[in-house]
């Protein structure tokens, strides 16, 4: 749900008993991704939620928003245009876990092999 995705609807669908998400790119600029997980960290209290990352390299704010991935140890991040084991070592090396959005068995084989959970 592109655009309209925000902290307000992670925390209902988290609050509701089901993983929210979003993507890193509706929050604009980059900052606003930094306020955004400050904020759902703090008011889930250690429940998990999911951030989908673009990992396409036409994504010129992958490296900022995965850094900010890790700066608050997002519990789940959901990768998409493409699989990269970079991104998903990045991801175990905090303790969270990785699932790939794949269309095909073919895509989901080679996210496996690159490491996705």
């Amino acid at each position: 749900m592109f655009i309209v995705s925000g902290p307000e609807l992670v925390l209902a669908q988290c609050r509701a008993g089901i993983l929210g998400s979003f993507p890193a790119l509706n929050a604009r600029p980059t900052s606003q991704l930094d306020e955004w997980l400050a904020r759902l960290t703090q008011e889930l209290d250690g429940a998990p939620f999911a951030v989908n990352l673009i990992v396409h390299r036409t994504n010129n704010r992958l490296d900022a928003d995965l850094a900010l991935c890790e700066k608050w140890k997002v519990p789940l991040v959901i990768t998409s245009l493409g699989a990269r084991q970079d991104v998903n070592d990045a991801v175990h090396g905090w303790g969270g876990l990785v699932m790939h959005d794949v269309i095909d068995d073919g895509f989901a084989r080679k996210a496996i092999e690159k490491g996705a959970d």
